[in-house]
């Protein structure tokens, strides 16, 4: 939290303990004064439950207002830490501490007191659900972001305050993952660039590669500094030094690593620190609403990285490049976190009833030996003669066949996939579609998320159970028959959509917004009040 000054502290101490405290009446003044304080504690707690709870359980006692140390010092954190809420790319006119601090002169009577204890109990516990949790609701923002966010009981976290220390209270309420850390630390760097003016010029063209000169080249040369790519050069070339430079935004940036600025370079490159700034505080809201325990070890699915990793202890001891589902309204892959239970060998891949009326009825009125390596079969799980079928009669809501293609290399499945069942149908697997993984933007799938390397993907997770993973692996494949191999330690996975992610070392990573999502959190964090503040030193 940043901390008040020492002029600001000493001015607000002189308001709580000559608005806050009655220090100069008699124990027999302050007795009957209690009866007025608690039904005004009580009342103004009344609206919410888990508040009134707490107070009612402590005796409606004073927990801010009183003249102890420990009462003072929760008032003294308690204001640092919303001064300080923008550091966290929180709405510092959420929590109006001109208003409390105004409050807290006018309170004379117990009855004042009583009302300002509950405001100051509110304010905190605002703040609180929003570092914690996260300002904006995730199912508001898009269908796809099926994200359950955990509210931590209110009550809870009073009794925190009441039972720890408040400074170091409020700065265990953030999330505590190295991720968020370098999350902040990144939006507080940005903010320093934007006050001093951003990146410089942007470089105009459409293309530029080594051996160029001119203009554009200076200015690409001189944004390249800026960024911390490039050391203070006076060349007016694009020469070795600018080509590696190029070559380090590119990987940085999600982008083919040639050396050349291309149309997608340029267009990354150009990208103001306003909008980089966007996508940092995007990701802090979105850090505040994963689960605080990620698991030990779990696989992190980053959509707009288009990559699947497995984490160990914090550290990614396995990453394959992947493919998400199109930017299509019923083929993205939404966001969520689960639990991976087994693993299926040579699996039959039962076509989604989604897919098998918008894609292959159509195709099967027109031809009904189209698609003709997926067998139909009745409600009964008999086959169907296809010749015998007049196709035309159906459409997308009387369709009464399903359709499922057996396990094959030519399978849309690939030879394995890898399940956390969940209401959304989504896994990943295999797939004999290998030419995608070398595209830059990998959005093709209806939903579900392929694999580069799933075979290694698999060794990685049965190391854990097996002395011979790939020998277990390649002797159930073999068989050519579908079978499940559970995984003896269930393993969370995390399915995120990041633009901005922080590594332990070097610069931040971006990536484009591929479905839209992060813009619009944004604007839901602007209307929350959420502003770019550049911040000078």
């Amino acid at each position: 939290m940043l901390p008040l000054t020492r002029s600001s502290v000493s001015r607000f101490a002189a308001v709580v303990l000559t608005a806050c405290v009655v220090s100069s009446v008699s124990p027999q003044t302050v007795q009957a004064q209690m009866p007025a304080f608690r039904q005004a504690v009580a009342e103004y707690a009344s609206d919410d439950r888990e508040l009134a709870r707490f107070y009612r359980e402590s005796g409606f006692g004073a927990v801010w207002t009183g003249e102890s140390e420990e009462q003072l010092a929760r008032r003294k954190a308690l204001i640092s830490a919303l001064q300080g809420a923008a550091s966290h790319g929180l709405p510092t006119e959420r929590y109006d501490v001109d208003a409390l601090i105004a409050q807290m002169r006018a309170a004379k009577t117990p009855r004042d007191r009583g009302m300002l204890d509950v405001a100051l109990s509110k304010a905190y516990l605002r703040y609180a659900r929003d570092l914690q949790s996260g300002i904006v609701k995730p199912s508001s923002i898009d269908e796809g972001v099926v994200r359950k966010v955990k509210f931590r009981d209110r009550a809870e976290n009073m009794a925190d305050l009441v039972n720890g220390n408040p400074a170091a209270v409020m700065q265990n309420l953030p999330p505590q993952s190295h991720e968020y850390i370098r999350l902040r630390k990144e939006m507080l760097r940005l903010q320093g660039l934007l006050a001093r003016g951003g990146w410089g010029e942007t470089v105009p063209g459409k293309k530029l590669e080594p051996g160029d000169r001119g203009a554009s080249v200076v200015k690409l040369r001189n944004r390249l500094m800026r960024m911390g790519y490039l050391d203070r050069s006076a060349t007016m070339v694009y020469d070795k030094q600018i080509e590696a430079a190029v070559q380090l935004f590119q990987d940085d940036h999600g982008l083919e690593t040639d050396g050349v600025v291309g149309a997608s370079t340029l267009s990354e490159i150009n990208v103001p620190v306003e909008q980089r700034l966007h996508s940092v505080m995007v990701a802090m809201e979105r850090e505040r609403w994963l689960p605080h325990e990620r698991g030990q070890r779990h696989v992190l699915v980053n959509l707009t990285d288009f990559t699947a990793k497995i984490v160990d202890d914090g550290k990614v001891t396995f990453e394959t490049r992947s493919v998400v589902g199109m930017n299509q309204h019923d083929r993205r892959s939404p966001e969520f976190s689960d639990v991976m239970e087994h693993m299926v060998v040579n699996p039959t891949w039962n076509v989604p009833r989604s897919i098998a009326v918008k894609e292959y009825l159509p195709m099967l009125q027109k031809d009904p030996n189209a698609v003709s390596h997926l067998r139909l079969t009745d409600a009964r799980g008999q086959l169907v003669n296809r010749g015998e079928v007049d196709f035309t009669q159906f459409d997308k809501r009387n369709f009464p066949f399903d359709m499922k293609q057996p396990p094959s290399r030519r399978n849309a499945l690939g030879l394995v996939k890898f399940m956390f069942p969940n209401p959304q149908n989504v896994y990943l697997h295999d797939t004999p579609a290998k030419s995608l993984f070398a595209r830059e933007t990998r959005a093709f799938s209806h939903g579900c998320i392929r694999l580069q390397d799933p075979f290694e993907f698999a060794y990685a997770l049965l190391a854990r159970q097996s002395d011979d993973p790939q020998g277990q692996f390649h002797s159930v494949l073999k068989t050519g028959r579908e079978t499940k191999i559970d995984l003896e330690q269930h393993i969370p996975v995390h399915i995120i959509y990041r633009t901005a992610t922080v590594p332990a070392k070097g610069k931040a990573h971006y990536r484009r917004d591929v479905y839209g999502r992060d813009g619009r959190i944004w604007k839901a964090l602007e209307q929350a009040g959420v502003v770019l503040d550049a911040v000078r030193g």
